[in-house]
């Protein structure tokens, strides 16, 4: 049993990280909008910097101390990964390989939703993750859904319906991007969750954005590339540093998200991910402008209330699962 202090610790570690993930998610996905939208920037320059940056700044997170301790000729920290050394299990190349390929594809559709709809909307229809988290469970893993848990999805669905039946920036190519986003997204974390078990958070973070900007290559090399070549006017010394900035917040967001997902349970973690969409939706509306009509409101608040409903029925749920196995199981509230 955890003793109070350990509790206070664990308490500020997720308040400190919880923070520090709404507020890189914040800053990230507003320069995202502007990037694309106000400036004209391409999304997939956008996405591979973001990529690229990651990978950097992770290897140097990983490699960083080995490489320094051999320049100047010391002993590495204990644990610190060696030069040329690959933390490694049985399966780890093809998982780096999976999660590698839904984050290129979550950045790029992303990029691209927020380039065709506004902010709001885009974190809306995320929103919905709980949906398509029930149907992959069934599919992948073969979980099956108790009545009260589905049926706490239908105002969620009809919230987003409303929403984009009534959305005044509602375009079909952004409102699809968006789904394709909160799809992969969804079999992404529970995927990442899984990992954390045999990898940190850091190395989770550098492993698979390596094997992402790795597997964008083929679209720097034949989209980008010739973009560049006769659209220099558009990558100005400003739009340089803005795009290096964002890589380097988008780096951070991936990290804290990673060290939050450690910290708490899944249920925990969709309801801290609820309130961050919910607060984004709320600034961007501010920060932007975005006019938005009164049903579209009300059906953003219901997507939100929904997916809050959501979660409490299916952590209800899950304790009564609980207190009926003989086995005691720990969770992390």
């Amino acid at each position: 049993m955890a003793t109070t202090e350990e509790q206070r610790g664990w308490s500020l570690a997720v308040v400190l990280w919880l923070s520090a993930w709404y507020l890189c998610s914040l800053v990230t996905l507003f320069m995202n909008k502007s990037i694309l939208s106000n400036l004209g920037g391409d999304k997939y320059v956008l996405g591979i910097t973001q990529m690229m940056t990651t990978a950097v700044l992770g290897g140097a997170k990983v490699y960083g101390p080995a490489l320094f301790s051999s320049i100047v000729g010391t002993r590495a920290a204990p644990g610190a990964a060696s030069l040329g050394h690959v933390h490694t299990y049985k399966t780890f190349y093809r998982d780096m390989l999976l999660v590698g390929i839904m984050r290129g594809m979550t950045v790029i559709f992303g990029l691209v939703s927020l380039a065709h709809v506004a902010v709001s909307f885009t974190e809306t229809v995320k929103s919905s993750a709980p949906f398509f988290t029930v149907i992959f469970a069934w599919l992948i893993l073969g979980q099956r859904t108790p009545w009260q848990v589905a049926l706490s999805i239908v105002p969620v669905m009809l919230g987003l319906a409303l929403c984009s039946a009534t959305e005044l920036s509602y375009d079909t190519v952004g409102f699809l991007a968006a789904v394709a986003n909160n799809v992969i997204d969804c079999v992404q974390n529970v995927f990442s969750k899984q990992l954390l078990q045999s990898l940190t958070p850091v190395q989770l973070q550098f492993y698979t954005s390596a094997a992402a900007a790795i597997l964008q290559l083929p679209i720097l090399i034949y989209i980008v590339f010739p973009q560049l070549a006769g659209a220099s006017e558009r990558l100005s010394p400003n739009m340089v540093a803005l795009l290096l900035v964002d890589g380097v917040f988008y780096h951070l967001q991936s990290v804290t998200a990673y060290y939050t997902m450690s910290l708490l349970n899944p249920v925990s973690q969709s309801v801290a991910n609820t309130a961050k969409r919910a607060l984004l939706i709320f600034l961007s509306i501010l920060w932007f402008g975005n006019p938005i009509t009164v049903p579209s409101a009300g059906g953003m608040i219901v997507v939100i209330a929904g997916v809050l409903v959501y979660n409490h029925v299916r952590l209800r749920y899950a304790q009564t699962q609980q207190t009926s196995r003989s086995a005691p199981t720990t969770h992390r509230v």
